[in-house]
């Protein structure tokens, strides 16, 4: 591909392992039902403290070349596949139908923003 710059693709990177904090953060807590609620919410307030270090400066940077709906129609796709990879391997959920039919939908939807 012609005429890509780290603008390009360098959001998509950070974006994705924001989210991956991000689901940490709020989803990990899950699998550590031990510990009191105050020290869960201290942690995750902890992880959230990274992945901004990474969502902020994506969304900086990416805004060069992306509009902000475009921006945040990535996001909510590279959210969408972290968790879907976050409850398989971590929270040891199933995946039904229902959410490959949801994504689908959710790509379906970014297709449309991008081509706009």
């Amino acid at each position: 591909m012609t005429g890509l710059t780290p603008a390009h693709y360098l959001p998509i990177g950070m974006l994705f392992a924001s989210n991956v904090f991000m689901t940490m953060a709020w989803y990990g807590h899950l699998a550590v039902k031990s510990k009191p609620l105050w020290i869960i919410v201290f942690v995750s307030w902890g992880i959230a403290f990274f992945e901004y270090w990474l969502a902020v400066p994506a969304n900086r940077i990416g805004h060069g070349v992306y509009s902000a709906a475009e921006l945040k129609t990535m996001q909510e796709v590279i959210t969408f596949a972290v968790f879907i990879g976050f409850s398989v391997f971590v929270l040891k959920e199933a995946i039904t139908w229902q959410h490959l039919l949801g994504f689908a939908l959710i790509i379906a939807g970014a297709a449309v923003v991008f081509r706009a």
